[in-house]
């Protein structure tokens, strides 16, 4: 049972959504603005949000970026984000996982669908961070410049901190612990975003973008090289 903000304007999406999360066993607080569920991120932390992008006041993509900056101020662990979104245009789609959201819903969706992504969500969000095999705690992990905590979750490269959503984290760090190997797009998904995920496939595309512009974000060095027609491999440029 996890505690769920449905954050959603339309009474019948509001009501369908809620039933069937109430029916699964999870607490449902609902926010049908932006303001309310700003107030509601910040008095009442919810497990995972569903987050409409179309909003009366704030839209979508500015309130993922509101919460994660409350996040990151507070020192708090990302929240899980699912956006849900009515526009056809990949760029908003593309929009909201660069604002920080962790995967996205194209309206109208089936329940079922929607279920079986909260549930992926919540899993990897309720996932014990891998311990060395003697239960010592993760040591960091490094690649030339680059360090990686998988403890605290701490990103450096040199001796400026990088700053990562935990989707963008998840997929540097199974990159570090896999150097100069081609990784394909196969492969990615299914380990960073599962076998139930039903999104289209650029969102791999998106996020390697992301973590490429925040490792480079002072021109250093390109650490991602791509693969064309097979994946990526973290590598030294040459």
């Amino acid at each position: 049972m996890a505690r769920v903000l449905v954050v959603e304007d339309t009474p019948e999406i509001v009501r369908l959504v809620q039933r069937s999360l109430l029916l699964e066993g999870h607490q449902v607080d609902i926010a049908n603005d932006g303001k309310a569920a700003l107030a509601a991120v910040r008095d009442q932390p919810p497990e995972l949000i569903l987050l409409d992008l179309m909003l009366p006041d704030i839209n979508g993509i500015e309130i993922c970026k509101r919460i994660r900056a409350m996040e990151d101020a507070a020192g708090l662990p990302p929240t899980p984000i699912l956006m849900l979104t009515a526009l056809d245009a990949v760029t908003d789609r593309v929009s909201g996982l660069e604002a920080g959201a962790d995967d996205y819903l194209p309206k109208p969706f089936a329940i079922t669908e929607l279920i079986a992504r909260v549930k992926a969500l919540l899993r990897r969000a309720q996932a014990p961070t891998p311990a060395a095999p003697n239960g010592a705690p993760t040591e960091a992990l490094r690649y030339e410049d680059l360090t990686l905590d998988p403890s605290s979750r701490i990103v450096t490269r040199g001796s400026r901190e990088v700053t990562l959503t935990a989707r963008e984290f998840d997929l540097l760090h199974f990159f570090v612990r896999h150097p100069n190997q081609v990784l394909t797009h196969d492969t990615l998904m299914k380990r960073i975003w599962g076998d139930d995920f039903f999104g289209e496939s650029n969102v791999l595309a998106v996020t390697v973008a992301a973590v490429r512009r925040a490792l480079e974000a002072n021109r250093e060095p390109r650490l991602l090289q791509t693969v064309r027609g097979v994946g990526y491999v973290l590598r030294a440029s040459s």
